[in-house]
């Protein structure tokens, strides 16, 4: 639809999604500038201004979009002022502010509409950073901290105060679907296009979940134009990797395109004995069938190996004091000789999407995953009196350890009108399983260690647990959303799921079988107000489910753990490049498991933990070439109920503050054109390391740097993590695994594009 106003011409397309607002003075000649930008409800607004005279546009379809050609007044002067505009699918680079994202909705809604806090990491803040792994991705969200060690195959992060190795299955979702393999595969980005970070409890959409959000992981897609990179890096502590990102089309038409990904790298550490090895391989075949249907299929392996687990060194000794002096941050408390981790993971996924129409449209997407995994930890049991002699146990599962999933999500999306009330409706079901084989697996203890002597090999292991069994469990979800427009600048979310999970487990050393089922409603409800265009204010209230198994005393079935949060907050578009986001939150977790005080050996559903604070982000391009995504939390996150520990103890791993600054400047102009220079500056509060608050880690402020040089097809860079080489500790998982952060590290990177 066009009209003009004065000497402008506006042009609204429907059904579209713009990867980055964009401006140009001058593109030709009689035309003065032209302005794209988003609009509500999947449009894009073009505005192109005439000189002289109001443009006239005609507009065309394309394998790809669209093209508007634009000409001026009469047909004799349109030969030198056309100008093309073409509008395609491909989103290679969004900048630092990305202004669409489906993971709150699951339709492509411009995130000031989206009544919850969602953040995006897109792929330009992943490549400035060279960020890895995603744990070093999400640094970036203020508020979301590790939970453990990343020297350890675990992604385990902590959002809004809850989170650690609780749930963390039910935590990632792959390109929308439920993954529980990510948190435990090193978190590899080679493929990684985004990472959108949905916080709160999200379970409307995605079902099972941990209260504090959803970490959506965002793979890269088939491009229609040709893609040819090659990479490599090398770093400190024996870190090298290479990288390879392969995408076009594979016919004349266009109508079959592929993307392959590649990535190889190993990497050492300072902590000794320590090495890693990641392979990933990933393949995308995208065929658009035909004008209305399009088919989409990938495949992933990946490969892990690690020598050590490095858990983490225990907190006498590191954050409290120890008679006997500081325990080297370098100190390995395993052992090399014995400690292995093997893990192999496939993907294989399908992805149908057809178009009944301009408004309706279905999507069934199917993935099924497979996690080989066999290894051998030693790991701290306890720390005796002496302050010096560590008690150890093992884990064998070098027989298997295997975890396979399977995702099944079909649901159909579709506009329609109620009068003059317009409504965005997602209704869908979702079959879920995820089986968990245990062969031959074997807990023990064996030899203590001496943490400041520490002498290697000769162990004695001695079992004292086995574990032979298979546990299932499985999930069928109905959920239903409806985005309703009551006015032009007034929105209405609502939103209901229903669940049923069971859980089966055999046990084939005991030969007994136990099953649970339970049932969870999950509403959410948002409201999104503009007082002007610039500006949404928005409220919410949405709940959460996540499976609890296991049996209370008198032989009945635990109730999901619930996830309750109200929201407020407020996003602005600074300018069309720049947006921010102030959130206010009242979240609370309860039916958490705790001791029976009547019966100690089993657990009851007593427990209530609460977690309240205030979130500000803002991200985007302040100048041309000066970017930034930058933020603060507040959080207020403690027990406000237990059998154990003392109601008013904090959580851990949960600062009450939390900076994250990420800020980079390129020179366009010039002989220095194609230069940059990045700075970041993460700041982390003190932070309690368990639950009992018997000791804490001390606050830190980081910075990180980069500097790097692109010019045609070819880059370089170099990144330096932890500039200032200071000592601080990232996680603590109890308190025998304090995990220390790693001192000075530069990365240098070169890339080419063909």
């Amino acid at each position: 639809m066009t009209r003009v106003e004065g000497n402008i011409l506006i042009a609204e397309i429907a059904s579209a999604m713009l990867t980055e607002p964009f401006s140009q003075a001058q593109p030709a000649v009689g035309i003065k500038q032209v302005n794209v930008k988003p609009l509500a409800g999947d449009r894009v607004q073009v505005e192109i201004v005439g000189t002289d005279a109001p443009p006239i546009a005609e507009v065309s379809s394309v394998k790809a979009g669209l093209v508007m050609a634009v000409v001026l007044g009469t047909a004799d002067f349109a030969e030198e002022s056309e100008v093309e505009i073409t509008v395609t699918a491909d989103r290679q680079d969004e900048g630092y502010n990305p202004s669409n994202s489906s993971v709150g909705t699951r339709t492509n809604t411009p995130l000031k509409d989206v009544p919850r806090t969602v953040q995006v990491i897109p792929r330009r803040v992943i490549e400035d950073q060279q960020a890895n792994n995603i744990n070093e991705a999400l640094e970036n969200v203020p508020g979301v901290v590790p939970g453990n060690s990343s020297r350890t195959p675990f992604v385990v992060p902590v959002i809004r105060g809850f989170g650690g190795f609780s749930g963390v299955n039910d935590l990632f979702r792959r390109d929308g679907l439920r993954d529980p393999f990510i948190s435990s595969s090193a978190g590899e980005t080679a493929n990684v296009e985004r990472i959108e970070v949905l916080r709160g409890p999200a379970s409307v959409l995605y079902g099972q979940g941990t209260p504090g959000g959803v970490v959506n992981i965002v793979t890269k897609k088939p491009l229609s134009e040709p893609l040819y990179e090659i990479g490599g890096s090398i770093g400190s502590f024996d870190t090298y990797r290479g990288m390879a990102d392969l995408s076009g089309p594979l016919n004349e038409s266009g109508t079959l395109r592929y993307r392959l990904n590649l990535a190889a790298g190993t990497e050492g550490s300072f902590v000794d004995f320590y090495d890693r090895d990641r392979y990933v391989a990933a393949v995308v075949l995208d065929w658009q069938l035909s004008e209305d249907t399009k088919l989409m299929f990938d495949a992933e392996y990946s490969r892990f190996r690690q020598n050590t687990n490095a858990f983490g060194l225990p907190a006498v000794g590191t954050v409290l004091d120890n008679p006997n002096g500081e325990i080297p941050r370098e100190r390995d408390l395993g052992d090399p000789d014995a400690d292995e981790r093997k893990t192999d993971l496939y993907r294989v996924g399908l992805n149908l999407e057809h178009k009944f129409s301009e408004n309706w449209q279905i999507r069934s997407a199917f993935n099924a995953g497979f996690r080989l995994s066999d290894e051998f930890a030693v790991f701290e049991f306890g720390l005796q009196d002496d302050n010096r002699t560590l008690d150890r146990g093992f884990f064998d599962s070098t027989e298997g350890f295997d975890i396979s999933a399977y995702t099944l999500d079909t649901y159909i999306k579709g506009k329609f009108k109620t009068g003059s009330i317009q409504h965005q409706l997602v209704t869908g079901v979702e079959l879920s399983q995820e089986v968990t084989t245990s062969t031959d697996n074997v807990f023990g203890e064996t030899t203590p260690i001496d943490v400041f002597n520490p002498e290697y090999g000769n162990l004695v292991f001695t079992p004292i647990a086995n574990f032979d069994d298979r546990e299932r469990k499985r999930g069928l979800g109905l959920y239903i959303q409806d985005q309703i427009s009551l006015l032009d600048n007034l929105t209405l979310v609502l939103g209901g799921r229903f669940d049923v999970v069971s859980v089966k487990n055999d046990d084939f050393i005991n030969v007994t079988t136990e099953f649970q089922q339970n049932k969870a409603f999950s509403p959410q409800v948002g409201i999104v107000y503009k007082p002007i265009a610039p500006i949404s204010l928005y409220a919410s209230y949405s709940r959460s489910f996540q499976q609890e198994v296991g049996r209370s005393f008198d032989n009945s079935i635990f109730s999901p753990q619930r996830g309750t949060q109200y929201e407020v907050g407020a996003k602005a578009d600074i300018n069309d490049r720049l947006s921010a986001t102030l959130a206010f939150y009242d979240l609370t977790r309860s039916n958490v498991l705790t001791t029976d005080p009547n019966n100690p050996q089993f657990e009851i559903q007593a427990g209530e933990q609460s977690s309240r604070g205030i979130e500000f982000n803002i991200a985007g391009e302040i100048l041309p070439g000066w970017n930034i995504t930058a933020g603060y939390a507040y959080n207020d996150a403690h027990i406000t109920e237990d059998n154990t520990f003392v109601e008013g103890n904090r959580l851990n791993n949960a600062p009450a503050n939390a900076v994250s600054l990420w800020t980079t400047y390129r020179i366009s102009k010039g002989s220095l054109s194609g230069l940059g220079f990045g700075l970041g500056l993460f700041y982390v509060d003190e932070r309690q390391g368990d639950l009992d608050n018997t000791f804490s880690l001390p606050d830190y402020l980081r910075t990180d740097a980069a500097i790097f040089y692109e010019r045609d097809q070819f880059k370089a860079a170099v990144n330096v993590r932890n500039l200032f080489d200071i000592d601080y500790f990232e996680a603590a998982e109890n308190d025998l695994r304090v995990s220390p952060a790693e001192p000075i590290t530069v990365l240098v990177t070169l890339s080419w594009k063909f």
